[in-house]
């Protein structure tokens, strides 16, 4: 069982702390536990009720209608919206749910569910992201609830794996001239769900990829691209490196292969001062989906 602060609940649910505390005195939403100094700690089935509550209140409902209703009655109000229109956010709160209780079967089946309904592609950007930046990964740094996120994104990681399996194998270079990308992250960095997102896309445009996956040594690349051709090194960037500076790394890399093209996507990416001439920065979701269309 997890306790969350006020503060957890509030990044979670997109709820002001100040807010929270007025509902919880005016229509006794909830009563959070309190520990030593009166914090106010929620559980697991507060977080869940919130997640429910806020949804609603997201979408036009006035608090004071949704205190009124009881658990049955909120599940099928959020039901009556999401058939009616854009149900992506209740997704990810379900997501959100399941991944909180540890519920492999509902999470997959959830995941399952939503690629039948939207497509792989849409979910992945408009559902899996969503969810992992909520719970303090893919983008952000703050481990809300660590446990979980390692829970969720092995689950994820799964379906893109077999999404990228399903796909037809580009066929072997056979000029030196010819597209070859080395995809990994670097040593330190273990964030690999939009790298393999982005090895999906790429497989999907015919073009072939070597992957080295996470928490990738200097020296392995180094090995690879003195036995087999190689064009651009990829490689993705969400948290700052246990060795040393982003920057630092960027600079030694691009001396180390200053034949290669260099592509870096993730947040920390766009905040790099120096970029080496050879190096190319994708700044956005919309900038990767393009490179991995060109050919």
């Amino acid at each position: 069982m997890n306790a969350f602060t006020i503060r957890d609940i509030e990044n979670l649910c997109g709820i002001k702390a100040h807010t929270l505390r007025i509902w919880e005195q005016r229509y006794q939403l909830l009563c959070p536990k309190r520990k030593a100094g009166n914090h106010r700690i929620y559980d697991n089935n507060d977080l869940k009720c919130l997640l429910r509550i806020a949804f609603l209140y997201h979408h036009g409902h006035k608090i004071s209608t949704i205190a009124r209703l009881n658990e049955k009655e909120i599940s099928r109000l959020i039901l009556t919206l999401t058939r009616e229109g854009d149900s992506t956010e209740i997704f990810v709160n379900q997501l959100t749910e399941a991944a909180i209780d540890f519920d492999q079967d509902m999470f997959d089946r959830i995941l399952h569910n939503v690629i039948l309904h939207m497509g792989f592609e849409k979910t992945i950007t408009r559902v899996a992201y969503p969810f992992l930046e909520k719970i303090g990964l893919l983008w952000l740094t703050g481990n809300v609830i660590p446990a979980q996120e390692h829970f969720a994104s092995a689950l994820i990681t799964k379906k893109i794996h077999v999404a990228i399996n399903g796909l037809a194998d580009p066929p072997p270079p056979k000029e030196k001239s010819q597209k070859v990308i080395l995809m990994y992250t670097p040593k330190g960095e273990f964030h690999e769900i939009p790298l393999l997102y982005m090895r999906y896309l790429i497989k999907k445009n015919g073009i072939f990829t070597v992957y080295f996956g996470k928490d990738t040594d200097l020296e392995e690349l180094e090995y690879y691209c003195r036995q087999k051709p190689v064009t651009h090194l990829y490689f993705h960037l969400v948290t700052r490196l246990l060795r040393c500076e982003p920057e630092d790394y960027i600079k030694k890399i691009a001396r180390t292969f200053p034949d290669k093209h260099i592509i870096i996507s993730g947040w920390l990416g766009s905040s790099l001062r120096y970029i080496p001439p050879q190096v190319r920065i994708l700044k956005s979701l919309e900038e990767m989906q393009a490179f991995a269309e060109e050919k």
